[in-house]
């Protein structure tokens, strides 16, 4: 059994740990790495929206794949907390993956609900065409006017007031009024 190193302050030496579990599958180093990293892998996962569950055994595969990986560790790249805490992160990645590709392969597998029947397009636009040329018919005529070269014809208000010979803030009222009153009488249509 090995001893497990500790710094001159008295703080235990994470990284020799993981190089010795990577040299000689040292027990007692891994033995104190899980205990010392699984409950925080765990606290970091449930912060970060894991279920406590999943955080509890995404914590345990974090540190068994220390175990198999320690010969991989490079203290010169990042210390012994990044790693750690890196594997824990892809891990839950790797698990929200997961549950996406399961939800989304039951949801493919269940069957199509059967299709409502729509009203027939035509007959649904026909039928609006004709609510809407009714009220107009009720507008007065100049903000009739308005309302045809603005929305039938795509004019601009500018454009409206020069061709009207009138002045733009008339035109802006008369086309506000023109709509709230277009409101009214369609109701539900609009």
């Amino acid at each position: 059994m090995a001893i497990i190193e500790r710094t001159s302050d008295g703080v235990q030496d994470f990284d020799r740990l993981i190089q010795a579990i990577a040299a000689r599958q040292d027990r007692a180093a891994f033995a104190a790495l899980f205990g010392h990293y699984a409950p925080r892998v765990k606290a970091f996962l449930m912060r970060s929206g894991t279920a406590a569950d999943l955080a509890e055994e995404l914590a345990q595969e974090t540190l068994v794949t220390v175990w198999r990986k320690a010969a991989l560790f490079d203290p010169a790249r990042a210390g012994a907390s990044a790693w750690i805490f890196a594997i824990a992160r892809n891990l839950r990645i790797d698990a929200a993956r997961r549950q996406r590709r399961e939800a989304l392969h039951a949801q493919a597998e269940e069957p199509e609900p059967e299709p409502v029947a729509a009203p027939d397009h035509a007959v649904v636009t026909a039928e609006r065409e004709q609510r809407v040329r009714a009220a107009l018919d009720h507008l007065p005529g100049e903000q009739r006017r308005i309302v045809e070269l603005s929305f039938f014809e795509g004019r601009a208000h500018g454009d409206i007031a020069g061709l009207l010979d009138i002045p733009l803030g008339t035109v802006k009222s008369r086309l506000r009024l023109a709509m709230n009153r277009m409101r009214i009488l369609l109701g539900d249509l609009t």
